[in-house]
């Protein structure tokens, strides 16, 4: 294991993050949708988490602000968390241009001098920071700079075909459609039916739940097929696994990303994710997203001459909807795709998981 905390394979790496009492920080921002990092690792790894570290809320019942999720105390410094024995600080937000907050800066610097870890999903690397390295150095910490992947230099061969493991790749009509819940609720599902089931992460949020992985999207892009191919290897002795999707191909641009993730991971299966709310990728007016019947015919042809993968579900993304709406949009897509169609989060996975099963035979 090196300084940042990844795991070295001739040149390349695959971050593992063994932290069990972690601080989220979201100073400032604590909410559903302004700290969306910090909630997704509340409510798929809260056994792992002690606090939350934010001046502007500590002290408040954090079921008031986010609910639904593991109550755990809000402390506005660092040392007010002692108590808690943490053991890393976890950046808990995604903001606007990738770059740390200077307010939030302290609360590292804090943290360093303590010896806890920081873990980061920012685009500005933290081990750029002079101050902030040297603190690292000084205490023993370690800084895990999630998008730190560009010296991967392992090319794709589509080896992913070989390993015993059944691949199910989340698969989307649009970037932040809900691939990545969508990826964790079936994992939970296969796990819950008995199987031994994988969820493998290919960004910084799934890094952060899963606790190992690689954000891809920072990748160098001739790289970005053999990086997900160390990531089928990683879990290629279970029976299953799901693997985060990005992006979508006919995204204008994310679609590098879609396509190296489909090649790399070749998956058996396919689980589409839709939101039917959105027209157009970005709000951009003249990008229209496309029907998704046409989506799934252009996933099956691209993966075709690799491998035989077939879409074989529609997870919905119905979040704002009405309920009777929701209902209906979820009807109308599986009366068009002639496939089960359900929203993970207001119907379960059931139907999806029973499709997924059915398909690769497990």
């Amino acid at each position: 294991m090196d300084a940042e905390g990844g795991i070295h394979d001739n040149g390349r790496m695959i971050f593992n993050l063994d932290y069990r009492r972690m601080l989220l920080l979201t100073e400032g921002h604590l909410g559903v949708f302004s700290s969306k990092t910090a909630v997704s690792v509340l409510r798929y790894r809260p056994d792992d988490v002690v606090g939350i570290l934010d001046s502007a809320h500590a002290g408040k019942p954090l079921g008031e602000i986010v609910p639904g999720v593991k109550d755990v105390p809000i402390v506005g410094s660092v040392a007010d968390a002692a108590a808690l024995r943490p053991d890393a600080i976890l950046v808990g937000i995604a903001p606007t241009g990738g770059a740390l907050p200077p307010v939030m800066r302290q609360h590292l610097v804090d943290g360093l001098r303590r010896g806890l870890s920081i873990i980061s999903g920012l685009h500005t690397l933290l081990k750029e920071d002079a101050g902030l390295a040297g603190l690292a150095r000084e205490h023993g910490a370690q800084l895990h700079d999630l998008r730190d992947f560009a010296h991967i230099t392992r090319i794709g061969r589509g080896l992913a075909r070989g390993t015993r493991a059944r691949r199910v790749l989340l698969v989307g009509t649009d970037c932040n459609v809900g691939k990545m819940v969508t990826a964790l609720e079936l994992r939970n599902a296969a796990r819950a039916a008995g199987v031994d089931a994988a969820f493998v992460a290919t960004g910084q949020t799934g890094i952060m739940i899963e606790g190992w992985g690689i954000a891809i999207d920072h990748v160098l892009s001739d790289f970005v097929a053999g990086a997900v191919e160390m990531l089928v290897e990683r879990a290629a002795d279970r029976p299953l696994m799901f693997i985060e999707g990005q992006g979508s191909l006919e995204h204008p641009a994310y679609s590098g990303v879609t396509l190296s993730l489909l090649h790399g991971s070749c998956p058996d299966a396919m689980v589409m994710v839709h939101r039917p709310s959105r027209e157009h990728h970005n709000s951009w007016p003249d990008c229209p997203i496309a029907p998704v019947e046409q989506q799934i015919d252009l996933y099956e042809r691209m993966l075709a001459p690799l491998h035989p993968g077939k879409v074989v579900a529609i997870a919905v993304n119905t979040a704002g909807m009405e309920p009777a709406d929701a209902d209906a949009a979820v009807a109308e897509l599986g009366a068009r795709t002639g496939l089960p169609a359900a929203d993970p989060i207001r119907h379960g996975v059931g139907k999806l998981w029973e499709a997924v099963r059915m398909h690769v035979g497990v």
